[in-house]
């Protein structure tokens, strides 16, 4: 019997690891070097993505930016930030702008863009592939959660 628990704990341990691991692989959180820290809990991440914080703790404004929805980068950050599947998404998005008329990020079209923009753009946060190479102009941020 006494196996028998110290068995599951380590299964749920090891799912755990994985799922964290995994998580911290599919994506990097990138900024303009004006936004200020270097973490950002993912409740928070999820607001800025979702529309409902349009201001940076610092009362400057938030421009976050999105990739395509054909994006497998896309779809790992809707899943792991906002806890959304893409279509849940979309719909979400269709009630925001019919009732409260908040529109969603822009979307651009690669991880190059992503950068671009948040590069050029004060207040800019966005994501990228988790190879991708991070230049001088733009910060990662961690997520805490």
């Amino acid at each position: 019997m006494a196996h028998d628990w110290r068995a599951g704990l380590a299964a749920i341990a090891l799912v755990a690891a994985a799922a964290n691991a995994g998580g911290a692989q599919e994506f990097q959180v990138i900024a303009h070097p004006s936004v200020q820290g270097a973490r950002i809990t993912r409740a928070n991440l999820s607001a800025l993505f979702t529309g409902r914080t349009a201001q940076w703790g610092d009362k400057a404004q938030v421009k976050p930016v999105d990739q395509s929805a054909k994006a497998p980068v896309r779809r790992a950050f809707t899943a792991s930030v906002i806890g959304l599947s893409m279509g849940e998404l979309q719909m979400y998005w269709q009630r925001r702008v019919s009732t409260d008329h908040v529109f969603p990020p822009p979307v651009k079209d690669s991880d190059e863009d992503v950068l671009r923009y948040v590069a050029a753009t004060a207040g800019a946060i966005g994501y990228v592939g988790p190879e991708t190479a991070i230049p001088e102009g733009v910060k990662v941020i961690d997520i805490v959660d």
